[in-house]
């Protein structure tokens, strides 16, 4: 099964906000950790049923981590997290 990470951000007296560093754009706000994770998923499901062309490739922490884009905008991160993609048809 593919996964994106998830990056979930948390500032004091605020909500919860995710967002995924392999499809820019895609941002979830919530009251709740739990309800910010359902939303994160659902907003995948949503943008891949209106994507063009290939899905793009999750990927790994690792390969994440060895991405300076990706470390400024994790610096903030209170904590990284993995959200399972949704399930999509053949989106070749």
């Amino acid at each position: 099964m593919a996964y994106y990470i998830a990056l979930i951000h948390k500032e004091p007296e605020s909500g919860y906000g995710i967002s995924f560093p392999d499809v820019p754009g895609v941002t979830v706000v919530a009251d709740t950790l739990d309800e910010a994770m359902r939303e994160a998923g659902v907003a995948l499901g949503f943008v891949f049923e209106d994507w063009r062309g290939a899905l793009p490739t999750p990927r790994t922490l690792d390969t994440l981590r060895r991405d300076p884009e990706f470390l400024e905008h994790s610096a903030d991160a209170v904590v990284a997290a993995v959200t399972p993609a949704p399930a999509v048809a053949d989106a070749a």
